[in-house]
Parts: C-alpha cells; sequence; structure tokens
C-alpha cells in the first residue's frame, strides 16, 4: 500500500507508518470509517482511495476535526499547521487560497469521493455523542491528545469495539502526551479487550477480545 503525502502535511510522516496504517484498514475491510482528528486531510484521502478500491462506492467516511488553529485547552498538543516548504507556503496562499487545514479545504481534498464523506467540524467531547456509533466498523483516533479528551473519545468508541469493530489510537507512545497512553491502558483493562501496540509502539489496535 502506497501512502500518498499529496503536497500537504500529515500525523503519519514517519517512513513506512502510513503503508502500516493502511494495511490494517485493508486487514478489516470496513464500509464506515471515522477518523477523529483530521488535520490536514491527508489520512483521509488514503482511506477513501483504499475503500474505494475495495467497495466501490459503498463506503462512507466520517472526518472530525476543530478546523481551526487554535485551542482554548492550554494542555493539548497541538498540530504544527505551518509549512517549513516556502512552495507549500506560495501554493497554498496565492494558488490555492487555502488554509490547507480548513474544513473547506480538505473538502476539497476529498472532492472526488463527496458521495461517501462527511467531515464535522467541532470538539469531539461534544460532537461524538451525536453520531451514531453503532454503523462505525474501524476508527482512527488522533484528536485530541489531552487525558480527559482520549478517554472521552474512548468512551465514546465502546459500541465500535463491542461489536467486533477495531480502534487504532495513534500515538501511543507520544512522550509529550502520556495521558495517551494512560487513558488507553485505563479503558482496556476496564472493560477487558484486547490491545496490542504496533509499529514499534507507534500505534494500539484495540479489538474485542476473541471467545475462540
Amino acid at each position: 500500500m502506497k501512502y500518498k503525502r499529496y503536497f500537504r502535511k500529515t500525523s503519519l510522516k514517519q517512513k513506512g507508518h502510513g503503508e502500516f496504517f493502511l494495511n490494517e484498514v485493508l486487514r478489516k475491510k470496513p464500509k464506515y470509517f471515522l477518523e477523529i482528528g483530521v488535520f490536514h486531510g491527508v489520512t483521509a484521502r488514503n482511506v477513501c482511495e483504499l475503500l474505494y478500491k475495495i467497495h466501490q462506492e459503498d463506503f462512507k467516511y466520517i472526518g472530525l476535526d476543530l478546523f481551526e488553529k487554535n485551542s482554548q485547552n492550554v494542555d493539548e498538543v497541538i498540530p504544527n499547521t505551518n509549512f517549513n516548504n516556502p512552495f507549500k507556503k506560495i501554493y497554498f496562499q496565492y494558488i490555492k487560497k487555502q488554509d490547507p487545514y480548513s474544513l473547506e479545504a480538505v473538502e476539497d481534498l476529498l472532492k472526488k469521493f463527496k458521495k461517501n464523506t462527511y467531515l464535522i467540524k467541532g470538539n469531539s467531547n461534544k460532537l461524538l455523542k451525536k453520531i451514531e456509533m453503532s454503523k462505525v466498523d474501524f476508527v482512527f483516533l488522533d484528536g485530541g491528545h489531552d487525558y480527559n479528551t482520549v478517554v472521552n473519545d474512548l468512551n465514546s468508541c465502546f459500541e465500535v469495539i463491542d461489536t467486533n469493530g477495531t480502534v487504532i489510537c495513534d500515538d501511543y507512545n507520544l512522550g509529550s502526551a502520556p495521558g495517551v497512553r494512560k487513558a488507553i491502558d485505563e479503558f482496556v483493562k476496564k472493560n477487558k479487550f484486547k490491545c496490542e501496540i504496533i509499529c514499534d509502539g507507534r500505534f494500539a489496535r484495540i479489538e474485542k477480545l476473541s471467545l475462540v
């Protein structure tokens, strides 16, 4: 699986991590995919390309993000949305005339899959409760890294896991955000779910324990 960059920043910037993640998605072949923390939309586009190859038009992608650079939560680990490459700055500022982190820019990146995608702007602490999680069979959790936010997001994903879906959590071993690991470990232990730390500690894969 080739993970494409689409001339944008991505959280899966380390070599091989994008391909590893796409192979995880390919392994499960989900039809109803939820991404919490869309950032510039690179992972979203890669996932939609893959799901289209598998299911054609028969899939749904939901992306949830603040889609804004500033956060009122000072405890959060905020991604650096600014480009270091001057050519990328020029491209988005003067040619595309977009903030690549904006909702409009991500919608533009995903326009090929307009019928299959639904982007939601807002805080996951409030909005996840309004999503019909019973239909979701795969979650990529890469939103707020504050402990309380991760706890909220995982609790909202309980039904996905309990009905044999998969949750992949990013940044399990991120030293600057120890709350991520703490929240995951507590959630798994409390609910007796299966958790595998994969890709050199980058991801935590959470699934229901098999009785077989």
